[in-house]
């Protein structure tokens, strides 16, 4: 369970920065500090999505240091250079690294600005959106130098949300709410690419009006809006029940998600949209 609680920490120091006020700028990936000249031989990710993409690309060989979150299998072996708030200067700097791959938050902006003044290559990607999810993708390739590799992940979930989208149009809407956590009730808001994936699987996000893209949400407007589903993505049950109990909530479908694929904005979105589709409509093959 560890990858889902890293990813809902992400969630957290992206989002709860930015409950109070408008959805995420976009941004662009972009560098900072000197460009790297030549091939990339030695790689930093400081985001267990981003690890994920050098690995889906065929380039795990590059990498030589991760966060703490990082749990698969294949980085076991790796250093650990901190995590998104903190990561450590210091520990990026005596693997000397090509390249660091960095989501870009307010907790990590200071030290992830001095690894770039030390002469540190820095790759910024945010990774609000699906769309910014495909253009992460697009420029790790063309960093790395596995330019087909990414165009093919980007392709396979570009194809997969045409496929969902199209079985969605011959079936019931579902209203939704999706929940990363229940204590405060916190949801998929506007903006937040499980947002983008429950229209693509035929829902209406009930929490469109959230004002952000992982907003603190109402418990008193979540019973108003009697949504048909509840999607359980939270890491832990800590105030499930009584919400569950709650009027307009209790005559809800809840749901779980089976697995992190859907909480990880990198090469495992399609698999995500997939599980959301089967869970929103249970029974129904997509071809």
């Amino acid at each position: 369970m560890m990858p889902r609680l890293a990813s809902l920490l992400l969630l957290a120091v992206l989002g709860f920065s930015s409950a109070a006020g408008a959805a995420p700028p976009q941004a662009a990936p972009r560098f900072l500090g000197p460009k790297k000249e030549g091939k990339v031989r030695r790689v930093v990710t400081l985001a267990p999505s981003l690890t994920d993409m050098v690995i889906a690309m065929g380039a795990r060989d590059t990498l030589v240091g991760v966060s703490r979150f990082d749990t698969d299998k294949a980085v076991a072996d790796l250093p650990r250079v901190g995590g998104f708030v903190d990561p450590s200067v210091e520990a990026v700097i005596a693997l000397e690294p090509d390249l660091v791959l960095v989501q870009p938050g307010p907790g990590n902006q200071r030290p992830v600005e001095r690894m770039a003044e030390l002469g540190v290559p820095v790759l910024l990607l945010p990774l609000h959106s699906v769309a910014d999810t495909l253009a992460a993708l697009r420029a790790v390739g063309q960093a790395l130098g596995h330019i087909k590799e990414a165009e093919a992940l980007s392709s396979r979930i570009e194809a997969t949300r045409a496929r969902i989208r199209e079985a969605a149009k011959k079936l019931p809407t579902r209203r939704v709410l999706l929940a990363y956590g229940f204590e405060p009730l916190v949801v998929a808001g506007p903006g937040s690419f499980a947002d983008e994936l429950l229209r693509d699987a035929g829902a209406i996000n009930v929490a469109g009006d959230g004002g952000s893209a992982y907003p603190v949400y109402s418990v008193e407007r979540a019973v108003r809006i009697r949504p048909d589903v509840v999607v359980d993505a939270a890491d832990v049950d800590v105030g499930k029940e009584k919400i569950q109990s709650l009027p307009g909530l209790s005559d809800a479908r809840w749901v779980e998600v089976p697995s992190f694929a859907l909480l990880q904005p990198g090469p495992s979105l399609a698999r995500g949209l997939e599980e959301l589709f089967g869970l929103l409509h249970p029974g129904v093959q997509v071809r």
